[in-house]
């Protein structure tokens, strides 16, 4: 008992471990998951998986990669698939038969499998992965379009890909006892479509029981991930592998549904998920046993090389002829399909019923299968941002400030920003209150930031920092309190708040965004200095002219607002924060017009005060 606490221990560490160094050195997070996982596993024998759990290794990660798979369906909004210019359909309807078909000509001819095995296989490969995909997007800076296609697809055919070698196995098993290709299809679609249906009536009963109160609140998350479980087993005990499909239903029926209360479960459902994709990853890359890489040929690296340059670019190309989808984005398309755990996890299933069926060569699958994951997150990993960089297919380089709340100190704190050569934007409901930043020709959303609809309109991830800004002190909390999610808790700041918590009067700072002064300057406070002509200061530091001497040129009362580092990234000094600038920061401060006494530099100051 001591040893499996221990290694699911070892399982979170070494998993959330990779993640967190892929955080702060920017390297992929599935290609450090992997190597930790075959470091720990076939290299060390810390983690043993098979050993330890046994038979249930396999129930452990299927159920693991059905949750996956239904988090990454309730991400999936149709608002954002209109975008795509029916792409995803294209590479789902024409993207899957032709990569089945190519796929299964190169593991024939080129990897030296027989032909059902080679059918088998390249279903299996049709299969990119939200488990691989979903980390890699997260950590590139690829533009929406191309970022919701290979998202969507990643997603959607995961299933299908699995379903594609059901039906390639369920004919060799069929075919033997004198079953037809017709009875075949016909049983296979109809499992599909039970499982379809089963997967929408779960969406349907959780829609209907969650808004009418028939589910607390705090059993809401338990109730749906036992839900999603039930969902799941239920559809694989009608047909094997129809369970991933029936929950990919279930996610995505409910992102469109219009739930208020899913947005309270998000947060918790994308926990876990990322706490399955890592240790998931690693305890596949652990169960990898290196004599079965020994069993790996020459032929199949030139499988490798097909594989990566000629079926995933026949494929997409072919899907994607004569759309609206503009060249550069096609060519990162047929670039970018990573195989993870679901293409391992399918293979190593088929192998050992193949065997059973008697074709030898279902015992290389395993071998081949990690080879292809190996090399596709090693290749995609690594060169995503700069495939994407090369062919013009990135978001903002730098990414800016978004401002909630258009006034005359938010106006000039866009310009200021503005001049840094950083993207800013200023939202508000009020078309006469953005009429000062469209004269100054500041880029504006006009509508509400907290509505659905906002998601699909303004895009978010070209900010790094939001900062509330409108005279309303607690919409400013609600719109910080909504958005720490995305974009981080320690990059949403607001005017006023600093409440004291044990002050039954004021909002709790956990409610709170950031306050952008150090002093907590409130609204009424702001408008005050802005009716005394308070203005905004840049100053960069050098060598020569540190913090300090910065620092003294400053009026007395002036405010520290936020550093610019060389790197682009903005840092804003609160209350909890004080960032040390270096040289080549810029500084941006905000203080009183230099006249009279209380608006000399806090140097001048002084000597005048010895002076006298």
């Amino acid at each position: 008992m001591e040893h499996h606490a221990l290694v699911f221990a070892l399982i979170g560490i070494i998993g959330i471990g990779a993640q967190w160094i892929a955080w702060r050195t920017g390297w992929p997070a599935i290609a450090l998951m992997l190597a930790a996982g075959v470091l720990a596993g076939p290299v060390t024998g810390l983690i043993m998986p098979e050993e330890t759990f046994g038979e249930l290794l396999e129930p452990i990660v299927s159920v693991s990669v059905a949750l996956i798979l239904f988090e990454g369906g309730l991400n999936l909004n149709f608002r954002e698939l209109r975008k795509t210019e029916g792409a995803v359909s294209r590479l789902v309807f024409i993207g899957v038969p032709v990569g089945w078909l190519v796929g299964a000509v190169a593991c024939y001819y080129v990897a030296g499998l027989v032909w059902p095995v080679a059918m088998l296989f390249a279903g299996i490969l049709i299969v990119t992965g939200p488990t691989v995909v979903l980390p890699l997007l997260r950590q590139s800076n690829v533009a929406p379009r191309p970022r919701a296609i290979l998202k969507w697809e990643a997603i959607v055919n995961d299933p299908i890909g699995a379903l594609c070698a059901v039906f390639t196995y369920e004919y060799l098993r069929r075919s033997d006892e004198g079953g037809t290709l017709l009875s075949v299809i016909i049983s296979l679609l109809g499992a599909a479509v039970i499982a379809g249906f089963i997967g929408y009536a779960v969406a349907k009963v959780i829609a209907w029981a969650f808004p009418r109160g028939h589910v607390p609140e705090y059993l809401k998350a338990p109730v749906l991930l036992v839900a999603v479980i039930g969902t799941f087993v239920l559809s694989n005990f009608i047909q094997q592998e129809t369970g991933l499909l029936a929950v990919t239903v279930t996610g995505i029926a409910l992102a469109n549904m219009r739930m208020d209360s899913m947005r309270d479960i998000h947060p918790f459902k994308e926990n876990i998920t990322v706490l399955l994709i890592s240790g998931v990853f690693v305890l596949l890359s652990a169960s990898l046993d290196l004599d079965v890489l020994r069993q790996f040929e020459w032929r199949f690296l030139a499988f490798l090389v097909v594989l990566l340059f000629i079926v995933r670019p026949v494929t997409v190309l072919l899907s994607l002829a004569f759309s609206k989808i503009p060249w550069n984005e096609r060519l990162l398309l047929a670039w970018i399909a990573p195989r993870g755990v679901v293409a391992v996890a399918i293979s190593g299933l088929f192998a050992l019923r193949l065997n059973q069926l008697g074709y030898a060569d279902g015992s290389i699958l395993v071998a081949l299968s990690f080879a292809v994951v190996i090399a596709t997150i090693i290749a995609h990993g690594f060169s995503i941002r700069h495939v994407a960089r090369w062919l013009k297919v990135t978001g903002a380089q730098k990414k800016g400030l978004l401002l909630a709340g258009s006034n005359s100190w938010s106006l000039a704190l866009a310009e200021q920003v503005r001049s840094l050569d950083l993207p800013v934007t200023i939202c508000d409901t009020s078309w006469e209150r953005l009429s000062g930043p469209r004269q100054a020709g500041i880029p504006t959303y006009h509508g509400e930031i907290l509505a659905e609809s906002t998601e699909e309109r303004l895009d978010i991830t070209q900010f790094q920092v939001l900062v509330a800004t409108s005279q309303n002190e607690a919409y400013n909390a609600l719109v910080c309190n909504e958005f720490a999610p995305d974009f981080g808790r320690d990059s949403v700041y607001q005017l006023g708040g600093t409440g004291d918590d044990e002050d039954h009067r004021s909002l709790p700072e956990a409610l709170q965004g950031r306050a952008v002064f150090t002093s907590g300057i409130g609204v009424e406070e702001i408008i005050q200095r802005e009716r005394e002509g308070w203005t905004f200061r840049k100053t960069r530091i050098s060598d020569q002219f540190d913090f300090k001497d910065a620092q003294a040129t400053l009026p007395n009362e002036a405010n520290m607002l936020f550093l610019l580092s060389k790197d682009g990234r903005i840092r804003f000094f609160t209350h909890a924060t004080r960032p040390t600038p270096q040289p080549g920061d810029v500084m941006i401060s905000y203080g009183p017009s230099r006249h009279g006494t209380a608006g000399q530099p806090k140097a001048a100051q002084k000597n005048k005060e010895a002076k006298a």
